[in-house]
């Protein structure tokens, strides 16, 4: 994976690899490099599991801490966001081993999409993200403008 001057390289793309027997997923080659180290794997927003390089989830972390305390919203998005969170690193093959709590909260199977999603990789059953993005498509055009504006 090619990185620009600051050493980011964004996870793109879709892949469809499979859950074997052991709940154990190989990571798609292209980004096995960013996450070989060390990752998070946790409970993502739409019952799918996000997947951060360490220093990612760091970041993440010490941006979420930073909320009030005072707040039940982010204290309710804390425990959620955290109590699910298992930090991993990928065997020789590329393999990640999904928790069955987690797999259970995603519906994952056997047949999984794995997608990337810039600063993160996210995991959804592979029938539950292609009915999210056939939900999503419609809007995609009429969005862009709105969501990212100048952007295009």
């Amino acid at each position: 994976m090619s990185t620009d001057a600051v050493g980011y390289s964004p996870f793109l793309g879709t892949y469809t690899p499979r859950l074997d027997d052991k709940g154990r997923l190989i990571l798609p080659a292209k980004f096995r490099s960013q996450l070989a180290s060390g990752l998070v794997v946790t409970r993502g927003q739409e019952r799918c599991l996000f997947v951060f390089p360490m220093e990612e989830f760091r970041r993440m972390h010490d941006q979420i801490r930073q909320a009030p305390v005072t707040s039940k919203q982010a204290r309710d998005y804390l425990r959620v966001f955290l109590s699910g969170a298992h930090d991993e690193v990928p065997d020789k093959q590329g393999r990640l081993s999904i928790p069955a709590p987690l797999r259970a909260y995603a519906g994952l199977d056997r047949d999984v999409a794995v997608i990337g999603a810039g600063t993160r990789v996210e995991i959804w059953d592979a029938a539950a993200w292609d009915a999210y993005l056939e939900e999503q498509i419609t809007s995609y055009s009429e969005t862009a403008e709105e969501v990212f504006p100048g952007a295009f």
